[in-house]
């Protein structure tokens, strides 16, 4: 792949409160919030975005971090570029105050601007209210963006904050213990939250899925992919990407399917739509 110049997504600046983000936008209809992986934007993440739009909904990309439209595979940018892009992206979130990386019991303060972001969405895009999508770094994001009615489909895929530098802290979520309890309630309640992995990554371990099921109950609809159907020539030295990198973009490969499932999900609570 190339640089995407995302050209045919609209681009326009967001202000919350006292933080304006760059936001991508493409499609009609209920809004999706993409919220992008390490190290930002890139192709595949608009990619998927793509497929969100295609389901008569409106994906929408915030600019966290990176340069949106960079593709960071070694074949653009060379092994050396390669990495000082993903940990350089890395450094800067980790010593950044809009992300809690390291702590847990704690919500990351970029969760109160995509909350904003949410609620300007849904009223300009309608419908019953909005998803959200984070991958990665971001996966917890949309579990905390759920405190909010209005987000009626919450995606974590492969969710790795906070990093487990030992076990135990692989069985929490990057949310403060309020907002945990909120979105107890509100799956009590009937919200559904859908998590993505793939059973051997160790960035987003399977007792994080257990934690979650533990404090979620049945409303956790839990996804975990065998290694082996990782894309064999993906850039990630180990599966980890189930919607982008790692993803073998053919029907009846189980990572497609597992796309195809979330697109659903999607539909169905933002349209009725889709199977939910």
């Amino acid at each position: 792949m190339a640089d995407d110049p995302l050209d045919d997504f609209d681009a326009r600046d967001v202000t919350v409160g006292a933080a304006t983000r760059r936001v991508y936008s493409k499609g009609t209809g209920p809004a999706v919030i993409v919220i992008a992986e390490m190290p930002g934007i890139s192709p595949k993440v608009a990619d998927f975005a793509r497929k969100v739009a295609a389901r008569g909904l409106t994906a929408v990309m915030p600019s966290l971090f990176g340069v949106d439209g960079r593709d960071p595979r070694p074949e653009n940018l060379g092994n050396l570029g390669s990495g000082r892009n993903m940990v350089g992206t890395i450094v800067k979130a980790c010593i950044s105050r809009e992300f809690t990386v390291l702590a847990t019991g704690k919500t990351s303060p970029v969760a109160d601007w995509l909350r904003g972001l949410a609620e300007q969405e849904h009223e300009r895009c309608g419908g019953p209210g909005v998803g959200a999508v984070g991958m990665c770094f971001t996966g917890g994001f949309a579990l905390a963006m759920a405190t909010d009615d209005r987000l009626l489909a919450p995606v974590l895929s492969q969710p790795s904050l906070p990093f487990g530098i030992i076990p135990s802290r692989n069985r929490s979520i990057d949310l403060s213990d309020a907002d945990l309890a909120r979105v107890k309630s509100r799956c009590a309640a009937g919200l559904q939250v859908m998590g993505l992995r793939f059973e051997g990554d160790r960035l987003s371990p399977g007792n994080r899925f257990d934690f979650l099921r533990e404090q979620l109950g049945d409303a956790f609809l839990a996804v975990e992919l065998p290694d082996s159907a990782a894309n064999p020539d993906s850039m990630l030295p180990t599966p980890h990407s189930v919607l982008t990198e790692d993803l073998v973009d053919e029907p009846g490969q189980p990572t497609y399917d597992t796309r195809e499932q979330v697109l659903d999900f999607f539909e169905a609570k933002l349209t009725g739509g889709g199977s939910p």
